[in-house]
């Protein structure tokens, strides 16, 4: 019912646009897809598929066939549109058969290739969409790439050319073209190779030298979803990529030797790090990690898998532990361990919520692999919040301050509210069958990807 609610309005008032504005009840274009649109339609797909919304699903594809524009101008983030539209046509054409989506994804990843021509093959962050020639691919001149103005000093970020290796394999399945696989398969050998401090993955990287640019190491926005990619590119290769499998392991343990802390107060948490020196502070980006973890620990080593299970469990109960801190239930977008606070924001800009999926997703994989109620309960609590304070007149919107049961609401509905949070509520209370983890991997916008689809191994 919040699918079909938070559809229907984006659907009447915002369609073809990439997100519902529900307050004024328009649309909003913003500017990290370059000429992109329909964010929310393709991000929103697989979800009305898997919760049989029918008749949506067929409007949803049909503006896929008819409206959907890919040549466009503009400057894209590459790792936006990588998650959001490319895995959402993969999940969306894997879960249907329908060939519309497979070629638009197809069509499209050719249109990132040219990203990747920089010296050491790690991509720009941003490319521009419309000014390629794709007859000359490996020209350096073919497309224009770049790194955001506020990525340190022209530097591509860890979790975002860490974070293709999912969808770039199956676009080299689906295509039969292994130049998709290669390139995602580059990144992978220049972190295996680079030395790393202490271990530890530092968030900048130069795309020109294969050097670190700062030391400035995070589980949460900028690294996240980096770490997630390694064990889920070893499980979607049906546990044939030792080599991610290894950079996973021994990230966690370099992770959990230098990061993970324990309150005074009982909670377990994982800091930043900044070059040495620890900020204790975790933002709802790495809430992620209680579910990644718990997705690692079925198959680690027998002595190790049930740490790894409490270690999943502890931080995920940290994350809890900031939604129930909270006046409404909803949890703020970073959270502190300083100064006697203890999950909770300290500062004004760190008090919002923005209809975030990290939470729920952790109580998912919590669920489906220990079957305690707790989780369950857990997620009805935000799905009453939810309902309680970010249901508008017109959708589902952000709040400003989630310590106060007025909140003023930030009118967007992110396409990851439908991609992400409310798919794996829903799954939350499905049967394990319903896309097994046996099956199926989720990417880093929650599309499912299925499992050993590829001999592509670069």
């Amino acid at each position: 019912q919040m699918m079909k609610f938070a559809w229907d309005n984006y659907k009447q008032y915002a369609l073809g646009k990439n997100e519902l504005r529900p307050l004024t009840k328009n649309g909003h274009i913003g500017n990290m897809f370059g000429g992109l649109r329909g964010a929310t339609v393709v991000d929103a797909l697989d979800t009305l598929y898997i919760m049989e919304l029918e008749e949506e699903f067929q409007e949803a594809k049909k503006w896929v066939e008819n409206s959907f524009d890919l040549n466009v101008n503009g400057e894209a983030s590459l790792f936006e549109v990588n998650i959001r539209y490319v895995g959402g046509l993969l999940a969306a054409y894997y879960l249907t058969g329908e060939e519309v989506f497979k070629s638009k994804a197809l069509e499209l990843g050719e249109k990132l290739l040219p990203a990747f021509n920089t010296p050491t093959g790690i991509p720009r962050g941003v490319i521009n969409l419309g000014r390629q020639d794709t007859r000359s691919l490996l020209s350096p001149c073919s497309g224009m790439s770049w790194s955001w103005g506020w990525a340190s000093a022209g530097s591509s970020i860890l979790a975002e050319f860490g974070t293709l290796h999912l969808e770039f394999l199956h676009l080299s399945e689906l295509s039969g073209n292994p130049v998709f696989a290669e390139k995602a398969s580059t990144s992978q050998l220049v972190l295996n190779r680079v030395e790393k401090p202490q271990g530890l993955y530092p968030n900048f990287l130069s795309p020109v030298t294969g050097n670190w640019v700062q030391h400035h190491v995070s589980i949460g926005g900028l690294g996240d979803s980096f770490y997630e990619y390694l064990i889920k590119s070893w499980l979607m290769s049906d546990k044939k990529d030792s080599e991610a499998k290894k950079m996973y392991d021994d990230a966690l343990e370099a992770i959990e030797k230098h990061l993970v802390k324990k309150s005074a107060g009982g909670l377990t948490y994982i800091a930043e790090w900044r070059g040495g020196i620890l900020d204790h502070k975790m933002g709802h980006l790495a809430c992620f990690s209680g579910g990644m973890i718990a997705l690692g620990a079925e198959h680690a080593g027998e002595e190790r898998k049930q740490h790894y299970v409490d270690l999943a469990a502890e931080i995920t109960n940290t994350c809890h532990e900031s939604y129930a801190r909270s006046d409404t239930k909803l949890g703020p977008e970073a959270f502190r361990f300083d100064a006697g606070t203890e999950a909770m924001a300290t500062r004004l800009s760190e008090r919002y919520y923005i209809l975030r999926p990290e939470v729920v997703e952790s109580y998912m994989y919590m669920w489906r692999l220990t079957h305690n109620p707790k989780y369950r309960q857990w997620g009805w609590e935000v799905v009453k919040a939810l309902e309680k304070y970010c249901r508008v007149e017109a959708g589902f919107s952000g709040i400003r301050d989630v310590y106060t049961t007025t909140p003023t609401h930030d009118n967007m509905q992110q396409s990851f509210f439908l991609a992400e949070t409310l798919k794996y509520l829903y799954l939350l209370f499905c049967e394990d069958d319903v896309l097994s983890l046996d099956d199926w991997v989720f990417n880093t916008e929650a599309h499912p990807l299925p499992v050993n689809h590829t001999d592509f191994r670069a």
